[in-house]
């Protein structure tokens, strides 16, 4: 019976078996390394993605603030024109009031007693005078009570003269200008109020 000799098959058999699993290994490596080439790939892609999205918002925020800036702008510069429209109407309202109040001070002033300055701020006026006795300061005071278009008379202060002088006592009072509604103020709309109640509505 001959005899077979197996020696070299199952030699060969090993290194073949061999070569597929350095082969399989390097095919399950080379797997890997490009699964991870690809993830990283991919979050890379990711980052990017968010940058330039955090770099848009970035600058419509920046366009925002200057939008809102200039609006800010716009309405501060409306109110100052409110302002100004307000201050027109109330001089262009006062103009006849001060020539009344100058008639009702020649009206309130008693006899006996003589102004010698006249200041006003704003609606408030400052009377400085001299008067026969202190008793004309105070029906000086009634009258101005007693007026359509003054008001509220503080005395501020009243000292006697000396005896030398013509005598009397130096006084200086402060009274308020009354404010007088016509009816077409209640009734007609200035433009200052008309713009007004549409900020309000805004």
């Amino acid at each position: 019976m001959p005899r077979i000799n197996l020696l070299p098959w199952r030699e060969a058999e090993r290194k073949r078996k061999r070569q597929e699993f350095l082969l399989s290994l390097g095919a399950a490596a080379a797997t890997a390394g490009l699964v991870m080439l690809l993830g990283h790939w991919q979050m890379s892609s990711a980052i990017q993605h968010q940058h330039d999205r955090n770099d848009y918002l970035t600058r419509e925020i920046a366009a925002l603030d200057k939008q809102i800036e200039e609006i800010n702008g716009l309405d501060a510069q409306k109110r100052r024109l409110l302002a100004r429209m307000e201050i027109i109407e109330t001089l262009q309202r006062s103009r006849p009031e001060i020539v009344h109040v100058f008639d009702e001070l020649v009206h309130v002033l008693p006899e006996g007693v003589y102004l010698t300055y006249l200041r006003q701020s704003g609606t408030r006026f400052e009377l400085r005078g001299v008067a026969q006795s202190s008793t004309r300061v105070s029906s000086f005071m009634r009258n101005i009570d007693a007026s359509q278009w003054l008001a509220d008379p503080t005395l501020q202060i009243v000292e006697t003269r000396a005896k030398d002088s013509a005598g009397g006592a130096s006084f200086t009072l402060f009274a308020d200008q009354r404010r007088q509604a016509s009816a077409e103020d209640d009734q007609v709309e200035t433009p200052t109020g008309k713009a007004k109640k549409k900020a309000a509505a805004k």
